[in-house]
């Protein structure tokens, strides 16, 4: 409530000194302020444009890593792929000697 009085009362007083438009000065820049040179006018990139650049940068990300995941499975894959073939390799190895070995003693009977 008190700012109020104190607004009216200081516009009061502000209205009721007689100045002349000449004597009153308005707000004014100098002409060195004014002339800042200008930013360069960037070009805007489109909403279509900026959407597809989008678009492929997170398609090409996601191939990405993707590519690398599939990579790494099937790395993954084929040594455990391997290992079974050798462990297969051994098995019939052993196998085949126990065939040897029993046919061995089925002719010297």
């Amino acid at each position: 409530m008190s700012s109020q009085i104190v607004k009216f009362a200081a516009r009061r007083a502000f209205t009721t000194v007689n100045v002349s438009r000449t004597q009153a000065r308005g707000f004014q820049s100098s002409q060195t302020l004014r002339d800042v040179a200008a930013a360069p006018a960037r070009k805007p990139v489109g909403a279509f444009r900026g959407g597809l650049f989008g678009f492929l940068t997170g398609a090409v990300a996601s191939g990405a890593g993707m590519y690398y995941y599939v990579f790494n499975e099937y790395r993954v894959s084929n040594s455990l792929l391997t290992e079974d073939i050798y462990a297969l390799q051994s098995a019939v190895q052993r196998l085949e000697g126990y065939v040897k070995s029993i046919e061995d003693k089925v002719q010297k009977k």
